[in-house]
């Protein structure tokens, strides 16, 4: 089974990650993945990571595939699995119009057509093809890869739907996914079939204060899944009604209400929360419905993050 973590922890930073990372592996854990929002990009945690360890795998969850050229990700990507040869995971995903429009001033390509052509694309580059033609989302005129990987990189993609995740199914090597509740794994694995890797990215408030943790939990659910990708992720999952008073609150601008709005249950299914054994035997039901990898994301109460994360190893 494997074990992941979310880095760069909350707060803490990149240099001050070395001890931590050193001791993974010991502690129980196989998996380091980074992320890419507004904080560090997805591939300079990696980088050092590799160098502060030989065994963890490690994975981007996830590069969004508009805001670099296909090339430029494709460099990206190849140095790393240079630098970690075998063990290196290339997460690529769609993002949203808010980072790729709104902070970073790109067009927001249809998604669907978009991650498929940066797969492919990817796929003929990582085999040190020359890359020369049309892709329905963008052209390339030959490219080629000064030295291709020695072990090409898998390539998963962030999927939330049944289209991205048949996608993954058809071409890729698994699928990403966030912001589900245990349960909601085996509707995920439904789409994605039975022999891809599906990992998830589940976010963990270790504390024994359960009003705390539903109040962070609030916040964040309020703020993520309003956003349109992650609102139709829920309708689908069943959702719809559940949510609708957040969704209402939210869009007339009351944020208090719209986090009032939400149900304890909603929170306790989506937030792990507890003492460490807790937060472990929670995460565990996630594997036993279905998830392969489970990618944890400390979420910050005041204590020491490093700490928490050792606390939290398989």
């Amino acid at each position: 089974m494997r074990w992941g973590l979310t880095v760069p922890l909350t707060g803490v930073p990149l240099r001050d990650h070395r001890a931590l990372i050193s001791e993974l592996y010991e502690l129980g854990y196989t998996d380091l993945w980074s992320a890419e929002v507004a904080g560090a990009d997805a591939f300079t945690p990696l980088v050092l990571a590799s160098e502060w360890d030989q065994r963890l795998r490690l994975g981007t969850a996830v590069v969004p595939v508009h805001t670099r050229g296909p090339a430029a990700l494709a460099m990206s990507a190849a140095a790393l699995a240079d630098l970690a040869p075998g063990r290196f995971v290339l997460g690529i995903g769609a993002s949203s119009e808010t980072i790729v429009t709104g902070w970073n001033g790109i067009a927001y390509d249809p998604p669907l057509a978009r991650t498929r052509d940066v797969l492919r694309f990817l796929r003929q580059a990582f085999a040190g093809e020359k890359v020369d033609g049309e892709f329905d989302s963008f052209t390339i005129r030959r490219f080629r890869l000064e030295k291709a990987p020695d072990v090409p990189p898998a390539i998963m993609l962030a999927a939330l739907r049944p289209q991205m995740l048949r996608l993954a199914a058809r071409e890729a090597d698994g699928a990403i996914t966030n912001w589900l509740s245990a349960d909601d794994v085996r509707r995920v694995r439904e789409e994605l079939g039975p022999d891809k890797e599906l990992a998830a990215r589940l976010f963990v408030c270790v504390t024994e204060d359960a009003e705390m943790a539903r109040n962070i939990g609030r916040f964040l659910i309020a703020t993520y899944l309003t956003v349109p990708g992650y609102a139709a992720f829920h309708d689908w999952l069943g959702r719809a009604e559940v949510m609708k008073p957040m969704r209402d609150a939210w869009a007339a601008g009351d944020r208090n209400a719209a986090m009032a709005a939400i149900p304890e249950d909603l929170i306790d299914a989506l937030i792990v929360h507890g003492t460490p054994a807790e937060c472990r035997a929670h995460i565990n039901r996630y594997v036993e419905n279905g998830l392969d990898t489970p990618i944890i994301a400390t979420l910050p109460t005041g204590s020491d993050l490093l700490e928490t994360a050792r606390s939290l190893g398989g």
